[in-house]
C-alpha cells in the first residue's frame, strides 16, 4: 500500500467535507443549539407559570380556612353560603377563576374537597391549595391530641440524614466524590461518543456507496488500489469528525467564557487568573480553578467533586478511544457499503454491526451505578463495545492503568483484524452491481485469494 496515495485520498476527502455548508453550519450552530438547550428548561419554567388565581371557597370544617393564606399563586375569597349555583354565576362573570367546597371533616379529620371552574384546573393551583389544606388537617390533627408544641417535637426527631462521599488513594489523601456528578459526566461522554461513532461511520459507508452507484468508483480504482481508496476515505473522514470535535471544545469554552462575562466574574466565584487558564484549555488548571467556594453547600460539594474527576485522563481517552472505536465500526461499514448498490440494500448486512453498538450504550447507563460490575467490566473490555463502556467507566476514577491498557490493546488488535477483513471484501464489492449481495456473499469474497 502505498502511503503517499492514500495521504493524496485522505486530503480529498477531508478537504471536500471541511468545505461543504452543512459542515459549517453543523460544526458552529451545534454549540449554540447545546447552550440553547441546557438554558431551555429555565426559560420553559420562567414563562410557563401560572398567572395568579382567585378562589372562591366555602369552608364546612370550621378549621381549614384558617391555614388557607394567599400566596403569589393563589388569592382566596370566602364564602358563606353553599349554593353552587352561585358559586358557578361567579366564575362566569369573572369575580373568581375557581371555587372549592370544603365538606365536613370525618372522625379522623379528613375533608373532602371539591374544586370547579370553567376552565381545567392547572396542576399549579391544585398543588398550591392541596398542600394548604394538608396542612390545616396535620396541625388540627395535633390540637386533638392535646400535646403542647406537638409539632416541633415532631420535626425535631425527623431524620435528616445526608451521607457525604469520598475515596482515598494510596497514599491515603482524600477527595470528596459525587455519584451525581459522575453520572452525568458519564452519560455525556458514552452519549458523544456512541453519537460520533454511529454517525461519521455511516458517513463512510454512504460516501461508499454513492461513488459504487454514481460510477466515480470506476475511475478512482483505476488511479488507486482498492484498499488506499478505503483506507484513505476513513482516516479522512475521522480527520473530519477529530477538527468538529476540537471546534466543538472551542466553541463550547468561548459560550462558558461568554456567560462568565455576562453574569460577572464573582458569580461564577472565578478570577481572571483562572478565566485565562480555562481558556488556554489547561485541564489541569480547570479543575485547579475550582477550588474557591460559593457559600452554597451543594455547588460547593459539586465544585470539590469537580476535583476529582480525570479530566486529562478522560480527554486522552476520549481521543484514543474515539480513534479506534471510529476506524474499527468505519472500516465495517466501509465493506457493508461496498456490497449494495443503495442503503435499501445494505440494511440487512448493518444490523449485526449496529447491534453492539446499541448493547454497549445501554450498558454505559449502569457505569455509574456499578461500574466494578461484572456486566460493565467486561464491556469496557470486549472491543466492539469498550469505546462507549470505558469511557462511561473513566469518570469514576477506579479504572487501573492496567485495565485501560489491555482494553486499548484489544480494541487496536480487533481494527487491524476487521480492516484486514474489510479490505478484501471491499476490493471485490465495490466493483459488483446489479446484485443484492447477502452475507454467503460477503464470506465468498473474505476466502478470494
Amino acid at each position: 500500500m502505498n502511503m503517499r496515495t492514500v495521504g493524496v485520498v485522505i486530503s480529498r476527502e477531508y478537504m471536500t467535507r471541511v468545505k461543504k455548508k452543512s459542515f459549517l453550519v453543523i460544526t458552529f450552530v451545534v454549540p449554540l443549539l447545546f447552550a440553547a438547550l441546557c438554558m431551555l428548561p429555565s426559560i420553559i419554567m420562567l414563562f410557563a407559570k401560572d398567572k395568579a388565581q382567585t378562589v372562591g371557597y366555602v369552608d364546612e370544617s370550621g378549621f381549614v380556612s384558617a391555614k388557607l393564606v394567599n400566596t403569589d399563586a393563589v388569592t382566596y375569597f370566602p364564602y358563606d353560603f353553599v349554593d353552587e349555583e352561585q358559586l358557578r354565576a361567579k366564575v362566569n362573570s369573572g369575580e373568581i377563576d375557581a371555587y372549592m367546597i370544603i365538606g365536613k371533616a370525618d372522625s379522623t379529620l379528613n375533608v373532602p374537597v371539591k374544586m370547579a371552574s370553567d376552565k381545567s384546573v392547572s396542576m399549579d393551583l391544585k398543588d398550591a391549595v392541596s398542600a394548604q389544606i394538608k396542612e390545616a388537617v396535620e396541625e388540627a390533627r395535633m390540637d386533638r391530641t392535646g400535646i403542647e408544641g406537638l409539632r416541633e417535637i415532631m420535626e425535631s426527631i425527623e431524620p435528616r440524614i445526608d451521607i457525604k462521599t469520598s475515596k482515598f488513594d494510596a497514599d491515603g489523601e482524600e477527595s470528596v466524590t459525587s455519584t451525581d456528578v459522575t453520572m452525568i459526566i458519564s452519560l455525556i461522554l458514552s452519549t458523544i461518543i456512541y453519537m460520533f461513532i454511529a454517525m461519521f461511520s455511516g458517513m463512510v459507508m454512504s460516501s461508499v456507496i454513492e461513488e459504487k452507484s454514481s460510477r466515480i468508483v470506476e475511475v478512482l480504482i483505476s488511479s488507486v488500489k482498492s484498499t488506499e481508496l478505503m483506507f484513505g476515505k476513513i482516516i479522512g473522514v475521522a480527520l473530519v469528525a477529530l477538527t468538529q470535535f476540537f471546534l466543538w471544545v472551542i466553541l463550547a469554552g468561548a459560550l462558558v467564557g461568554i456567560g462568565g462575562a455576562v453574569l460577572g466574574a464573582e458569580s461564577l466565584g472565578q478570577s481572571a487568573e483562572a478565566m485565562s487558564q480555562i481558556s488556554a484549555m489547561d485541564p489541569t488548571a480547570m479543575v485547579d480553578s475550582l477550588s474557591f467556594t460559593t457559600g452554597n453547600a451543594e455547588i460547593d460539594e459539586v465544585l470539590l467533586s469537580l476535583k476529582s474527576v480525570p479530566f486529562l485522563e478522560i480527554i486522552v481517552a476520549f481521543v484514543i478511544y474515539f480513534v479506534l472505536g471510529y476506524l474499527l465500526y468505519a472500516s465495517l461499514f466501509a465493506a457493508i457499503g461496498s456490497a449494495g448498490d443503495n442503503e435499501a440494500d445494505t440494511q440487512q448486512l448493518q444490523l449485526p454491526v449496529t447491534i453492539p453498538l446499541l448493547i454497549s450504550f445501554f450498558i454505559a447507563f449502569y457505569a455509574f451505578k456499578a461500574p466494578e460490575s461484572q456486566v460493565v467490566f467486561w464491556g469496557s473490555m470486549i472491543p466492539f463495545t469498550s469505546p462507549i463502556v470505558m469511557l462511561a467507566r473513566i469518570p469514576s476514577g477506579d479504572v487501573q492503568m492496567w485495565e485501560l491498557a489491555v482494553s486499548i490493546l484489544l480494541l487496536l488488535l480487533t481494527f487491524i483484524a476487521c480492516a484486514w477483513a474489510s479490505a478484501k471484501i471491499y476490493k471485490v464489492g465495490v466493483l459488483m452491481y446489479g446484485k443484492k449481495n447477502s452475507f454467503k456473499d460477503l464470506w465468498k469474497w473474505l476466502k478470494q485469494k
